[in-house]
């Protein structure tokens, strides 16, 4: 009769494989690889707002390792989304809640900033907008670096690789 020694070692082992390259390979490879779009991102946009709020997340959804390049919320988010796909023409009011039953001339005596004052001109309780060109910068970098993600990513798992065996104890935790 043939014994078999180690049955339960292997069976651990195989049973850990999964996680261990989801966590030490694939998220890792996916970070490398979005910090290569991340970077094209920074040095295409035109505010230094959103430059310094461009932040690459990774995440593990039903069996898939995700990618994300984005912005933080908040002011540099709006100011990005603007950027990227530009605004219309639009007009810009001083908000009913804002103006306390006071009249627009009224708010810019009181307050130069904030109000409807352009060039030292008061220019009423409206002013139109003509709208902001697009001037992208996620989605060229996406297009025109995806080639070098993938090799970077492609590079970070061969690295991790050595003799049959997942190197790099430590788990890629994500940016906040």
């Amino acid at each position: 009769m043939v014994t078999v020694r180690g049955r339960d070692y292997l069976q651990r082992y195989m049973d850990k494989l999964p996680q261990e390259i989801e966590a030490k390979l694939l998220r890792g490879a996916g970070r490398v690889g979005g910090k290569v779009v991340a970077d094209d991102a920074r040095e295409r946009t035109l505010s230094e707002e959103v430059r310094d709020n461009i932040v690459v997340k990774v995440s593990s959804r039903d069996g898939r390792i995700v990618v994300r390049i984005t912005v933080r919320q908040g002011w540099s988010y709006s100011l990005a989304v603007w950027e990227e796909w530009g605004t219309e023409p639009h007009f810009i009011k001083v908000a009913e809640d804002q103006r306390q039953g006071r009249s627009i001339g009224r708010i810019n005596k009181l307050v130069k900033e904030g109000s409807l004052v352009i060039n030292g001109q008061f220019v009423g309780d409206t002013v139109h907008h003509p709208g902001a060109r697009a001037a992208p910068f996620l989605r060229p970098a996406l297009d025109l670096r995806s080639g070098d993600a993938i090799a970077a990513a492609q590079a970070y798992i061969n690295s991790r690789i050595v003799g049959g065996k997942i190197v790099g104890a430590e788990d890629i935790e994500d940016e906040q």
